[in-house]
């Protein structure tokens, strides 16, 4: 029996081992890893293509570019580098699944399917708050394209930072993480959501004040379509309601816009703008027409910006309509075929888009679903 014992032992010593690698391989675990290098300066580029990228970026205040993987966020910059970088800043989580990811000023609050919220500084890669929310849904694509641009149930509103989970609304202070109030939702609001300028949340067949939670009466009857949003489905210039009617809604009160009847048409930077019979007419700022066939992705900084049936992305001056810019929207390196836009970001100086096949599906997980190995392309505008 003594003669066994150190086997014994040797056996206790190689179990307690092998349970330590497993637990730092499988258990929960959160690995940050800092900027070391100055936060970028932001450039100034005449307009063109930039360059592109395997993921989605994030453009934040204008200087990096935050990305979203499966357990990890990471950024890089500066906004016009011609590819992916080595990242600036990494933050990983195990096993929780990154759920959506927001960005407030120079903070980027991450929600993963745990139901944690991680506000990161953008400067810095460090983590600038935490907080419990309900679980999230999984990570979805494989460009990351989902959760930064349009992450489900997860929305901005000021200072705020809104997460829909079931039936019910929740609101933190992007500066703190401060829990600022929760609202009931109605059964009917699964879905759909988005926060307009005029500081209200719509789902389903309500409203509610973004400050307070209250429930805003007297709204288009919903479920509503919203249009001329930022990502994040937020500062939505407009809406369709369930009959097809346009409405305003830069205001506290929705205000009738019959020219938002008309299918893509959008309202943002206090316009109306149409694209009908191959060409695109502005309404309320400004009115002016431009020539062409195109789909708008956004006005920003005075400017409106749109992608031409060529596959041309075109900036015009919201003001007087005057075109600033027209240029292919490929890299100088890419083979010149058809695709189609999926989701995109416009900011004051860029624009990033998402692009597709033209047959393909909902299903990113398809055969040839991007258009090349790096379907991400960036522009200054």
């Amino acid at each position: 029996m003594t003669r066994n014992l150190p086997r014994a032992l040797a056996a206790v010593v190689v179990l307690a081992a092998a349970a330590l690698i497993g637990w730092r391989v499988l258990g929960p675990a959160e690995v940050i890893e800092p900027a070391t290098e100055p936060y970028p300066m932001a450039v100034v580029r005449p307009p063109g293509i930039t360059g592109k990228a395997m993921m989605a970026p994030l453009i934040v205040n204008g200087r990096i570019r935050v990305y979203a993987g499966k357990r990890l966020v990471k950024a890089d910059g500066p906004v016009d580098a011609r590819t992916m970088l080595t990242p600036r800043w990494s933050y990983r989580r195990w096993p929780a699944q990154v759920s959506g990811v927001v960005a407030v000023g120079t903070t980027v609050v991450t929600r993963w399917t745990d139901g944690e919220l991680v506000a990161l500084d953008a400067l810095t890669g460090t983590v600038a708050w935490r907080a419990t929310g309900p679980a999230g849904p999984g990570f979805a694509g494989r460009t990351g394209a989902e959760p930064v641009w349009a992450p489900p149930g997860m929305h901005v509103a000021g200072a705020s930072v809104l997460v829909v989970a079931g039936r019910e609304l929740l609101a933190w202070s992007a500066a703190d993480g401060t829990r600022r109030w929760t609202a009931p939702l109605p059964s009917g609001c699964a879905g759909g959501s988005f926060v307009t300028v005029g500081g209200r949340f719509v789902c389903g067949e309500g409203a509610w004040d973004v400050v307070s939670g209250a429930a805003v009466p007297g709204w288009p009857k919903g479920p509503s379509t919203p249009v001329g949003c930022d990502v994040a489905r937020s500062a939505c210039g407009g809406l369709r309601d369930a009959s097809g009617q346009g409405w305003l809604v830069g205001g506290h009160r929705p205000e009738r816009a019959a020219a938002l009847d008309q299918p893509g048409a959008s309202a943002t930077g206090g316009l109306v703008l149409t694209n009908s019979g191959g060409v695109v007419t502005a309404s309320g700022a400004a009115s002016w027409s431009w020539q062409g066939n195109a789909q708008i992705l956004g006005v920003r900084a005075d400017k409106v910006v749109l992608l031409a049936a060529e596959l041309e992305l075109v900036t015009l001056d919201a003001r007087s309509g005057a075109q600033l810019a027209r240029f292919t929207a490929y890299t100088d390196n890419e083979r010149v075929e058809p695709w189609k836009p999926h989701l995109w970001q416009v900011t004051d100086s860029v624009v990033a888009i998402e692009r597709l096949r033209p047959g393909a599906s909902a299903d990113p997980d398809e055969h040839d679903h991007y258009y090349t190995f790096e379907p991400e392309i960036m522009a200054a505008v």
